[in-house]
């Protein structure tokens, strides 16, 4: 059975609550993502998200100046490099998140995506279940 340390994305750009959204709006372009963890003192704290930016920033009319911590989601839900595949596709599924970020000892190690999930072999049914959950509640929020 894959750990998601087999298929974590390593290595991952973060920006700090003192960043503004223009900067992480840059980092997204360049690294094409669509999420940045929020560090502080090597601990994780939250992640900006491109929704968070224009819901909380632009549609606000919030400059480009505005800070990272204004405007980013604080309520984080992590996982382990020695969870499972399975065990990370049924967290993100029950929490219904598309990006989990990997942590020991609460520093950011490694983040995993619906994504990485589909590209596990072993795990294309588990991101199959857990997109489904995940786009399941979001229909029902809406």
């Amino acid at each position: 059975m894959k750990k998601v340390s087999d298929i974590m994305t390593r290595n991952v750009d973060y920006v700090t609550p003192q960043d503004n959204v223009y900067e992480v709006a840059v980092k997204m372009k360049q690294d094409n993502v669509g999420v940045i963890p929020v560090c502080e003192n090597d601990q994780i704290i939250g992640v900006i998200t491109d929704r968070d930016i224009v819901v909380r920033g632009v549609a606000e009319k919030r400059p480009g100046s505005t800070k990272v911590s204004d405007v980013m989601s604080d309520n984080l839900f992590t996982g382990s490099a020695d969870m499972t595949v399975e065990e990370a596709a049924e967290l993100m599924a029950d929490k219904q998140v598309r990006i989990l970020p990997i942590v020991e000892n609460n520093k950011l190690v490694g983040i995993i995506s619906l994504g990485d999930l589909s590209l596990a072999k072993e795990s294309d049914s588990a991101a199959g279940h857990t997109l489904s959950q995940v786009s399941e509640q979001r229909d029902q929020i809406q």
